[in-house]
């Protein structure tokens, strides 16, 4: 039986049992909440990237495709806020969001995060100027120079060469999730092409839930900190609705992939970074 994921709205409503889930958005879990990225490290893709977005699966969604109001960016679209949670352009940026999760923790009202995800795919962000956001974590940048930015404790930093991780608490907290991807996508170093994105997949397919005495205490109740403790996250009102992988090689090269979900559409595609 799927829990009853009207608790996830937010800690400071009231909400009646069986109430509607369209009138009780829950800030802390929109936003993409999964990210395993190889920077560095594999032999042929400086970047690979291995992303799940979780959301209410009635929040109306654009799929991936590049922006009438901005051609230079490839990346899916809320249509509530008319933000995304991850994109790359052809300037050769990449930006990817999550939301910092805990419940015990008031939020400020303030824009849609993934506003900043469109900011990033143009520029870099100033750290001093995300005060106004709830909680985030966010990976942005070039090739070249990728950095990580949250606003809970500030930590603005450059990504290190290395396999990192990254869900609703800071970059590489050993969340059984977190901890699970990072060795699938350290088990997959080797492979390339068509073989790496179909093992990337299968990683964000990976439904097994954490032991409760590893589950993290996030202010949810024990139910929902299980239900949300896999990498892939079933359910019919929240879960995973798109996996996404984005592999970058030396020569500037893009394949970017993104497989909705439940229908299992794909969008894919190839193309140049400019310079």
């Amino acid at each position: 039986i799927a829990p009853d994921l009207t608790a996830l709205a937010p800690h400071h409503c009231s909400i009646r049992p069986g109430a509607s889930i369209a009138l009780h958005r829950h800030r802390y879990l929109s936003a993409m909440c999964l990210i395993a990225l190889s920077y560095r490290t594999h032999p042929r893709y400086p970047l690979v990237v291995a992303a799940n977005r979780d959301e209410f699966r009635d929040r109306p969604t654009q799929r991936a495709h590049f922006w009438p109001d901005a051609p230079e960016i490839l990346a899916g679209r809320d249509l509530q806020a008319l933000g995304t949670w991850l994109g790359i352009a052809r300037q050769g940026r990449f930006a990817a969001i999550t939301n910092h999760r805990d419940l015990r923790k008031q939020q400020p009202n303030g824009p849609s995060r993934g506003a900043l995800v469109r900011e990033a795919l143009g520029q870099d962000i100033d750290p001093n100027t995300t005060d106004m956001y709830a909680g985030f974590n966010l990976l942005y940048g070039t090739l070249d120079a990728l950095h990580y930015h949250n606003n809970i404790d500030g930590r603005a930093v450059a990504i290190t060469p290395g396999i990192h991780g990254l869900s609703n608490a800071f970059l590489n907290t050993p969340w059984p999730k977190v901890m699970r991807a990072k060795q699938r996508m350290e088990a997959v170093q080797q492979r390339t092409g068509s073989d790496l994105v179909e093992s990337l997949f299968a990683l964000l397919a990976d439904d097994a839930q954490a032991p409760d005495d590893l589950l993290p205490d996030t202010g949810l109740p024990l139910e929902l900190e299980r239900s949300a403790s896999s990498i892939f996250i079933p359910n019919d009102v929240y879960g995973t609705r798109c996996s996404t992988v984005v592999l970058v090689n030396d020569a500037g090269q893009v394949h970017f992939e993104e497989r909705a979900l439940p229908d299992g559409h794909a969008v894919v595609e190839r193309f140049q970074m400019a310079g």
